[in-house]
């Protein structure tokens, strides 16, 4: 039996005891924590900072959300820290939720039953019903059947006659027949991702009604085969109209089978992975929200990479790369998005505000320069309770101007967004002031 073990982003787990309900610092086992500790090890070789080592008993988690399951059974579930009062759990459950849909553009069947009794349910539980609830879906309408050509040998004739195999035939056998015949079978690229999927759905589980809808929907599928190469079967997934009933379910069954996992934790244990880098998550879920509001006449780009810093000989180097382009016919917008709460009311300690994040933006706003005209510099950071509006402007000089602007998670709006005369729509202007 597993034990799910809930924090936030830079939780402390140490092994030893701690007050049961603090999301900021948790008590796992030895086993645990030895093998997050060779896990950290594995990411730092690769570049990426996981969590950190106190000591012999504590380790501090970085700003990676998602789900992380143990050799030894510990199922640890991260949510994003926001959240400061009322049920922060609930409340931070469903805004991963909101954000994992926005960044992997799923589109779960909301106001479900499923959905519904899976409100309070870890991620991990959430992703498997939404899955069984769009594969339950699936299969009512009718899983797609295709023609399987077989070739084998009977006693009988049946479809089409193998000649040249016949004649092959050593002595006392031409009273078999090598034939070739088509079958109307569900065994095709689809389905077997599906099965794959279900059969690992079935395995890890831990809610009942999960676990009853899996084990319904294996015996309406027994007849199809778990997937053996899934690459090669995520390749051959069909796109055409028949398939088009299959779309839905597709990014879950990824999702499921570690294909499209931000993080994927390799190795020889492959328990339930799924890790966010919460900064990424932040950045596509303004992306996406900009997108709906976008303007007709204006553009936006993700990530644009055009310009470089410097010219070193016959090349470029250090490439730039804003999270967010913004261009209309008049004007350009630089924006960058960046997880981190700073504080309105510490203007001596300039906001908590990165000395790097602005010359980043600095660098922006020259090398993205179209001909004389200057860009809009804009720096976008969660709203909280001390970031409730636009920070004062901030003047590069020479006509570069930097807005410092949150945004409401919750609300779902950029606040004070007028100010930095973004080609929105007006009905995005809900915090002006």
């Amino acid at each position: 039996m597993s034990v799910v073990v809930t924090v936030r982003e830079y939780a402390r787990l140490t092994t030893a005891a701690v007050a049961s309900g603090n999301l900021d610092c948790a008590q796992i086992s030895e086993s645990a924590f030895d093998w997050l500790c060779e896990l950290s090890a594995s990411f730092n070789r690769s570049g990426a900072t996981l969590l950190q080592v106190e000591g012999r008993r504590t380790l501090k988690w970085d700003s990676y959300v998602g789900v992380l399951e143990t050799p030894c059974g510990t199922r640890l579930e991260i949510l994003p820290k926001h959240h400061e009062q009322d049920d922060c759990l609930v409340k931070s459950r469903l805004l991963l939720r909101k954000l994992i849909q926005q960044a992997l553009q799923l589109k779960p069947r909301e106001g479900s039953v499923a959905s519904l009794e899976l409100f309070d349910a870890p991620l991990s539980e959430w992703v498997m019903g939404q899955f069984l609830a769009e594969l339950d879906l699936l299969v009512k309408r009718g899983v797609r059947f295709d023609y399987q050509r077989i070739e084998e040998e009977q006693r009988f004739l049946r479809g089409q006659l193998n000649v040249v195999a016949q004649m092959r035939q050593p002595p006392g056998r031409q009273h078999h027949f090598q034939i070739r015949h088509d079958v109307f079978l569900p065994d095709r690229a689809e389905n077997r991702l599906l099965k794959l999927a279900l059969e690992q759905v079935a395995k890890s589980t831990q809610d009942a009604a999960n676990w009853r809808l899996a084990n319904e929907l294996r015996s309406m599928l027994a007849e199809v085969s778990a997937s053996r190469q899934v690459s090669q079967d995520l390749r051959a997934w069909s796109r055409d109209r028949l398939m088009a009933h299959y779309q839905a379910i597709k990014p879950w069954c990824e999702l499921i089978i570690n294909q499209q996992m931000p993080i994927a934790v390799r190795g020889e244990w492959r328990g339930v992975s799924l890790l966010f880098p919460m900064e990424k998550l932040f950045e596509q879920y303004v992306e996406g929200w900009l997108h709906q509001k976008l303007l007709p006449s204006a553009r936006l780009k993700a990530q644009s990479a055009s310009q470089y810093l410097c010219a070193h000989s016959s090349d470029r180097m250090f490439c730039l790369k804003p999270d967010l382009l913004i261009d209309t016919a008049e004007h350009r917008w630089i924006l960058d998005t960046k997880w981190k709460r700073i504080d309105a009311g510490k203007p001596e300690k300039n906001y908590d505000l990165s000395q790097s994040d602005f010359y980043q933006l600095f660098a922006y706003g020259h090398k993205y320069q179209r001909g004389d005209e200057v860009p809009g510099l804009v720096l976008i950071y969660p709203y909280w309770s001390g970031l409730q509006k636009a920070l004062p402007l901030f003047d590069y000089g020479k006509g570069m101007q930097l807005w410092v602007l949150p945004f409401d998670l919750d609300a779902e709006s950029l606040v004070d967004v007028e100010k930095a005369t973004l080609p929105l729509s007006l009905d995005s202007f809900a915090y002006a002031s």
